[in-house]
């Protein structure tokens, strides 16, 4: 058996490959509910093999959204969608697992195939946080630095969030803190300016992070696995490092964190990123490597025999895929096939299933 098609166990949980669907925005919520769209989004992922499936990122607080459609789960009045939708995932045989997120200054933005930019308060946007009042585009509108109050809240939504997650029906827990959003905004020195406890040195800039990983386990169960997702790199001068990357893993292991999601770039217009196949793998190899923890590999694998590669040697443990999933919702049943792997397929798909000759 090929390594993809192999099971890992974290923590309570077994996955039954390596292959994970990766986060991804679908636009498509009002008032944060999920529906029907994300069911059969995320369940048709289920039923097409993959062994992990994260939701989109799942705003904590209204103004925590990327955009108006955005997913939340800074309600009760959200767990009854959510838990219908982890519901028909485990009777799928996958797990279910849900990205908590805020977008910090990066939020109140409309459905990016209508209206590409930030929206104003009076067409149902919204004043928008970060570490410092500095803009991610100059177009946007200037956030409002976050007080030690704010901080606080944003923790304690964190925390709700969680709690919310947990009666929903998920197994797995990733804290969004990549791809310049809110938590991303505090690691980095190119959005962080602040001279207070929460800026400056490195210990000051993973402070939020941390205290909120903290608060998210005070409320969910020590045996259920928790990830965090972070941009390793912001492919531009003066920001967030590898070396940084490395450091912080490092003390998120200690900690109790049982994987880094490793992505990149993100928080800010001048990354220079030299996009091509698996170009971000280096990252969760050197984490891997140095940090002795858990990392999941992701951005433009998009073939059977480039995932198994990367397990093959030894970069990474798991396999997070997008858009490919966009394609095939089936990537997992179509790989096992081209590596000569017999999986099983659903009962009511098994007559469609290919037979090699």
């Amino acid at each position: 058996m090929s390594l993809l098609f192999s099971p890992i166990t974290i923590k309570n949980i077994t996955l039954k490959n390596r292959i994970a669907v990766s986060p991804m925005c679908e636009y498509s919520s009002i008032d944060g509910f999920a529906n029907n769209w994300h069911l059969v989004h995320l369940g048709s992922r289920a039923v097409g093999g993959a062994a992990l499936i994260i939701t989109e990122a799942a705003a904590v607080s209204p103004e925590g959204r990327i955009s108006i459609a955005d997913m939340g789960i800074w309600k009760d009045e959200h767990i009854e969608k959510l838990k219908e939708i982890t519901n028909f995932i485990h009777e799928n045989g996958a797990i279910a697992g849900i990205q908590l997120a805020h977008a910090g200054r990066k939020a109140s933005f409309d459905i990016p195939w209508k209206t590409p930019q930030q929206l104003e308060e009076e067409n149902g946007g919204w004043e928008t946080v970060s570490a410092s009042a500095e803009r991610f585009n100059a177009t946007d509108k200037t956030p409002i630095a976050l007080e030690i109050s704010g901080i606080e809240r944003v923790k304690a939504d964190f925390k709700s969030a969680t709690l919310r997650a947990l009666k929903a029906g998920f197994k797995v827990v990733e804290i969004h803190a990549a791809h310049g959003y809110l938590l991303h905004q505090f690691l980095s020195p190119i959005s962080n300016r602040r001279t207070d406890a929460y800026g400056g040195s490195f210990e000051n800039r993973i402070k939020l992070l941390i205290e909120t990983v903290k608060e998210v386990q005070e409320v969910w169960p020590k045996e259920n696995p928790l990830f965090v997702r972070i941009s390793a790199t912001d492919w531009a001068e003066g920001g967030w490092t590898v070396a940084e990357s490395v450091q912080l893993s490092a003390l998120l292991k200690t900690m109790g964190v049982d994987l880094i999601d490793t992505s990149s770039g993100g928080l800010t217009l001048s990354q220079e990123i030299p996009l091509s196949a698996g170009y971000q793998v280096q990252f969760a190899s050197a984490i891997k490597e140095e940090s002795k923890i858990l990392t999941g590999a992701v951005g433009l694998i998009t073939n059977a025999q480039q995932a198994e590669a990367i397990l093959q040697s030894g970069e990474a443990d798991l396999i997070f895929i997008a858009r490919e999933f966009l394609r095939d919702p089936y990537f997992p049943l179509h790989a096992a096939f081209e590596l000569d792997d017999d999986v099983k397929w659903p009962s009511q798909y098994e007559r469609a299933k290919p037979r090699k000759k």
